[in-house]
């Protein structure tokens, strides 16, 4: 009787083992549960999206007194034989640029509406283009939609912040020596304002501080988030003097108003910045 049970046992562990391998065989690299079906459209977007774009620059760019130039820049988005001007009555000009998408709309594998905004002078504008795709290649398949881009959003007013003047005081004239180095891109010099064993990069010379304008730091303790914002000169020319007296604006030093956040800590009677970002919202 135990034979039979041993053999009965190492019979079923034998027919085990052979099956084991045969069924994953069988079964390949089929995964366990079912695949989930593609959700893209199939429509290539972005190709669509970058046809669009550099449509709207042929379309919205015009010049009544050189019409041909568009019917030119035109052609290759076209259908063949399709109305030169694409609707255009051959007067007036226009010059826009800073052309970006907006959305997609696909409507199946071959058909979509690509939307890009685009800027002439102060105003900005949407641009709807439907788009035919086949093999690979686009074509603008009806005329477009110029819409409005609508303006600024509301900006809310934030809550006055609360200011430790005592700290204020202490810190710029840290952060007046921090910011020269910070624009010449002195390494040297910049150690000597950040805490140690941070690194930070400089601007190389590319700006020179005009002024720091101001600094706001809330109450706290040793290590704080402040704010500071400084005037660059920024060098757009032949390095023009700050001090120049030319009535020419563009022998002068451009001057831009930047905001920073630092991350300050104080150690005995100075501050030192550990990291330096752009501001979220604009100093109070």
């Amino acid at each position: 009787m135990g034979r039979a049970v041993l053999w009965a046992v190492i019979i079923v562990i034998v027919v085990n083992g052979v099956r084991a391998p045969i069924e994953r065989f069988a079964q390949g690299d089929q995964p366990t549960n079912p695949a989930t079906a593609p959700t893209s459209s199939g429509f290539p977007e972005a190709g669509a999206a970058a046809f669009a774009a550099q449509f709207a620059a042929a379309y919205l760019n015009f010049d009544g007194s050189k019409p041909d130039d568009r019917a030119d820049r035109l052609k290759p988005f076209l259908p063949e034989g399709g109305e030169r001007q694409f609707g255009w009555n051959g007067f007036g000009r226009m010059s826009a640029g800073a052309f970006q998408l907006s959305d997609v709309e696909v409507t199946d594998t071959q058909n979509a509406v690509v939307t890009v905004f685009a800027q002439s002078g102060a105003q900005r504008w949407k641009l709807s283009v439907p788009v035919y795709v086949s093999g690979g290649r686009f074509v603008v398949s009806g005329e477009p939609a110029l819409l409005p881009a609508g303006g600024p959003a509301g900006l809310p007013q934030v809550p006055q912040l609360e200011h430790d003047a005592t700290a204020e005081g202490e810190l710029r004239p840290q952060l007046e020596g921090f910011f020269r180095a910070y624009a010449a891109g002195d390494a040297a010099q910049l150690q000597r304002y950040v805490v140690q064993g941070v690194t930070l990069d400089g601007f190389d010379g590319k700006v020179n501080l005009a002024e720091l304008q101001s600094v706001s730091a809330p109450p706290g303790g040793t290590s704080r988030e402040i704010t500071a914002v400084v005037v660059w000169n920024v060098a757009t020319g032949p390095t023009p003097s700050p001090a120049s007296t030319s009535s020419d604006p563009v022998a002068q030093a451009a001057g831009l108003e930047q905001a920073y956040r630092l991350n300050v800590e104080k150690q005995g009677d100075n501050w030192y910045i550990k990291d330096i970002r752009g501001a979220a919202r604009s100093a109070g």
